[in-house]
């Protein structure tokens, strides 16, 4: 767990810029990933923030944006770029893709395609610890989108009325694929404010600034774990990308390029460096060299991947149908 204006979450957050944008390349360039891709790319501070907060044993569950919240959290990334491709060494063993990741070892305790479906995954884990007199904690990913399922409210009630160690973690990045969020919800009525009348404390953060987040998730993580029951953070960002793919997406219609530039000049990575110049001067060289490290970490990951064997056919059902499981 990190404190303050750390370094080492500026390093985090680079990590997972590079990985996502060599994927990018690659998913575009050669075709070879057959899975839908969601990227976090613009909005890692978010995952880095809330996951620097955490202890090893709190667990996370993610939504379909998953990649940065499996990293953050200490996930295996040649177990996850294997499983992007496919092979058997990947994380689920080649059989989830993209949007269904897990690791376990590193409590990450997994991701889904389904819109809001870790949110009430995430209760039951918490309730588990409840139950068990546990420590831990367990906090969920999710989009502004999420919130209009019905059981994102009634995981709310349910977590409130129980006092539930669980964080709720909102990427609000203002749009559900490519509707945005004032033509869904009315205004005056932001995702925290819904969360405080179900009687969940909940605070609103600029999700742009990774020492913020961290600071508001301490104050979560501790709020939960001391009994008093759950918390949401609403953390306001934005993704470069398109909503699932590689590309840019400005030329859809349902956004420009000049609303996207605006955001890119709010660059999390960018603030966070700026905010440190003056007690680490040397943060831009430090930040290069986060950087190629990160692509060659991430090059070599890829190489593993494609090298690794594909699933046997006769073991795709296998964790399946009540098949034996996967980690058997």
């Amino acid at each position: 767990m990190t404190t303050g204006a750390d370094p080492e979450l500026v390093r985090a957050m680079v990590r997972i810029r590079r990985v996502e944008e060599v994927l990018a390349d690659f998913y575009r360039d050669e075709q070879q990933m057959r899975t839908p891709t969601h990227f976090s790319i613009g909005q890692e501070a978010t995952s880095v923030g809330v996951c620097a907060a955490a202890e090893p044993d709190d667990i996370v569950y993610s939504g379909h944006r998953s990649h940065a919240p499996y990293l953050a959290k200490g996930g295996d990334l040649s177990a996850m770029v294997a499983e992007l491709y496919g092979r058997e060494a990947g994380c689920a063993k080649g059989r989830g893709g993209s949007i269904h990741l897990i690791d376990a070892a590193a409590g990450f305790g997994g991701s889904a395609a389904i819109l809001g479906e870790m949110i009430p995954v995430a209760a039951g884990a918490a309730w588990a610890f409840t139950l068990r007199k546990s420590p831990r904690v367990a906090m969920t990913f999710f989009g502004d989108g999420a919130t209009e399922e019905g059981v994102f409210a009634e995981t709310l009630n349910f977590a409130a009325v129980h006092r539930l160690p669980v964080v709720f973690v909102c990427e609000n990045n203002q749009y559900s694929i490519s509707s945005p969020l004032r033509q869904r919800q009315a205004g005056g009525h932001g995702i925290a404010a819904r969360a405080a009348a179900h009687g969940v404390r909940a605070a609103e953060v600029d999700g742009n600034d990774v020492f913020a987040v961290r600071a508001a998730a301490g104050e979560a993580f501790a709020h939960a774990r001391s009994g008093r029951g759950p918390m949401l953070l609403e953390l306001h960002t934005y993704r470069w990308r398109e909503h699932v793919g590689p590309g840019w997406d400005h030329d859809h219609g349902y956004r420009t390029k000049a609303e996207i530039d605006s955001w890119i000049e709010r660059c999390p990575i960018r603030r966070a460096a700026d905010a440190l110049r003056a007690t680490h001067p040397d943060i831009d060289e430090r930040v290069r060299e986060w950087e190629v490290a990160a692509t060659e970490e991430i090059h070599a990951a890829v190489r593993l991947a494609k090298a690794a064997p594909w699933p046997d056919v006769a073991e795709l059902t296998r964790g399946a149908y009540g098949d034996a499981a996967l980690t058997s």
